[in-house]
């Protein structure tokens, strides 16, 4: 539980493992309709996440820990945040030159101009592939 009012207790959990889990004073992430940036005692909400940073600031250390999200769902309540990922990576173990791959392999099946290519799944690799590079962007930029 989170200590005092002016934190909120967060995990961040995926299907294989437990990616973060700590107290917070502020949480901000890709919410569906645009990005969340969840305070303690935010009101209840329960939402779809899209690909990208779940940036969390941490309680009493102003430094920040970024995990990459891939989907899933976020649960707000008062004092806690769970954020359940289909898939995360902490920031520290992205892998740009995979994501630059995955990007460059989805870019071209789309411009594939054949029926047997699947367009819907092909700009979903593309979106997260977009937003792990993002998020090794920010990373960057916070080392700086």
């Amino acid at each position: 539980m989170a200590t005092e009012a002016r934190t909120l207790h967060v995990d961040v959990v995926s299907a294989e493992q437990e990616i973060f889990s700590g107290d917070a004073e502020f949480v901000a992430l890709p919410g569906e309709a645009g990005e969340l940036g969840i305070y303690p005692m935010h009101t209840p909400l329960i939402t779809r996440i899209r690909p990208g940073s779940v940036r969390i600031k941490l309680a009493g250390s102003g430094e920040e820990e970024l995990v990459f999200v891939a989907g899933g769902i976020l649960d707000v309540q008062p004092t806690a945040v769970t954020v359940l990922a289909e898939t995360a990576i902490r920031g520290r173990d992205l892998d740009e030159a995979k994501a630059n791959e995955a990007r460059k392999q989805a870019e071209e099946t789309l411009a594939n101009r054949t029926a047997t290519v699947d367009y819907a799944k092909a700009q979903a690799e593309l979106a997260e592939a977009i937003a792990q590079l993002a998020a090794i962007s920010r990373l960057r930029e916070q080392r700086r």
